[in-house]
């Protein structure tokens, strides 16, 4: 079984490319890199891997259309491996993720907030009850509730 199941944030925009179809029609393909967080770490280890992913057709257009740098975003798909020689005559392997389904894991807020405060390790603040949606209850009303 190949299955990959990846949360990060995108360290670019996308690369946009258009392919000949088989029907003559254009297939988008974006390439993009997630920055996906290590659990654990060593001393003097970066604190995140960067992972090559690739999306064709539609999830390709969804890209385009809506990942940006710095969104939060979960994929699922497969891991394929290829090679190419390069300019040099160098054979070059490559490892990238087909994307099969692609999903924002934060609101759009967040997103923009996390943007905003990038170099701060300060924690969010708690919301309010009030901020949740909950209201206070009146004093001396306790015996009047439906439950206890």
């Amino acid at each position: 079984m190949n299955k990959v199941i990846l949360m990060g944030r995108l360290v670019r925009d996308p690369e946009i490319r258009r392919s000949a179809g088989k029907d003559g029609s254009d297939t988008v393909v974006a390439g993009y890199t997630l920055a996906v967080d290590r659990r654990f770490r060593k001393e003097g280890e970066s604190t995140a891997d960067f992972i090559r992913c690739v999306a064709f057709g539609k999830l390709g257009e969804f890209a385009e259309k809506y990942l940006k740098q710095g969104v939060k975003i979960a994929v699922t798909g497969r891991i394929q491996t290829g090679s190419y020689t390069n300019k040099e005559g160098q054979k070059v392997y490559t490892t990238d993720v087909i994307v099969e389904e692609q999903e924002f894991a934060e609101s759009k807020g967040s997103s923009s907030e996390n943007s905003s405060s990038a170099g701060s390790n300060a924690p969010a603040p708690e919301p309010t009850p009030e901020q949740m949606g909950f209201i206070k209850i009146p004093e001396g009303i306790e015996n009047d509730l439906p439950f206890k």
